[in-house]
C-alpha cells in the first residue's frame, strides 16, 4: 500500500485528531486499571498486536536505545515482557535497571508513556511462559544468539534445524539466559489527541505509597 505522502511533504503532513476527551473525573484512580481500559479499547478495534510497545533503555555509555517488544502480561501491577538476557536490552537493563515504555494507538489517537524500575521475573514464571510458546518459538530462543553478529541467515537456519531434529518428541527446557522482566511503574502518562493540538495529558505519579494525578500542558 503506497503512502499518500512523499518524504518532501513530511513537514506538511497534518492529522485531524478528533475530539475524544480525557478528563480527570472520567478516569480510574489507578493507572494500571486505566491502562487496561485503553488497551481493551484498542484491541477491539485493532486486534493485530495491540500489545506492541517501544521499550527504551540506556547503555553503559549513556546512549539511549529503543526497540519494539510485546507486552506479555500485567502481573501484580507490573508490565511483563520476555527476552534473551544476553541481548542488547538485557545487558543494558542489567547495567541500568530503569526503563521507559511507550504505547501508541493511532486509531484512537492515544499514547501511554511509562517509566519505572526493572526486575527479572521468577524462574517459575519464566518457565511457565516459555513452555506456553509454540515449539518452534522455544527452539528459536535457543538457536538465536540474540544481538550478536552471525555469519549469515544460513547459519541461523542450520542451527535451528539441528535443534528441531535433536528435540523431536522431547521436552525443551528453558535456557538460563532467556526469561522475563517486569517494570514497576512510578510514572504513567495518558495522552489523548484533540483538535487544534490542545491535547489532553494526564499524568499519574507514585509518591508516598499512593498514586497522584495531575494534568500537563500539551
Amino acid at each position: 500500500m503506497k503512502s499518500k505522502h512523499t518524504i518532501k511533504e513530511l513537514a506538511n503532513i497534518r492529522e485531524e485528531y478528533g475530539n475524544d476527551k480525557l478528563l480527570e473525573h472520567d478516569i480510574s484512580l489507578n493507572p494500571l486499571r486505566q491502562f487496561e481500559i485503553w488497551l481493551n479499547d484498542y484491541a477491539q478495534s485493532e486486534p493485530n498486536t495491540p500489545n506492541a510497545m517501544v521499550l527504551s533503555t540506556v547503555d553503559e555509555h549513556g546512549f539511549p536505545d529503543s526497540r519494539v517488544v510485546l507486552l506479555k502480561g500485567l502481573d501484580k501491577d507490573t508490565f511483563v515482557f520476555y527476552t534473551n538476557y544476553y541481548s542488547a536490552k538485557g545487558l543494558q537493563l542489567d547495567f541500568n535497571p530503569k526503563a521507559a515504555l511507550n504505547f501508541y494507538w493511532p486509531l484512537q489517537m492515544r499514547q501511554v508513556r511509562i517509566r519505572g524500575y526493572i526486575d527479572k521475573v521468577s524462574d517459575k514464571m519464566a518457565d511457565e511462559y516459555f513452555h506456553s510458546r509454540p515449539v518452534d518459538s522455544q527452539l528459536s530462543a535457543i538457536a538465536s544468539p540474540q544481538s550478536r553478529e552471525i555469519s549469515g541467515r544460513d547459519e541461523l537456519c542450520a542451527d535451528f534445524n539441528k535443534l528441531k531434529e535433536q528435540f523431536t518428541g522431547k521436552e525443551i527446557h528453558r535456557p538460563e539466559y532467556w526469561g522475563g522482566y517486569q517494570l514497576t511503574p512510578i510514572e504513567v502518562e495518558f495522552w489523548q489527541g484533540r483538535d487544534n493540538r490542545l491535547h489532553d495529558r494526564i499524568k499519574y505519579y507514585y509518591k508516598n505509597n499512593t498514586w497522584s494525578i495531575c494534568r500537563l500542558a500539551p
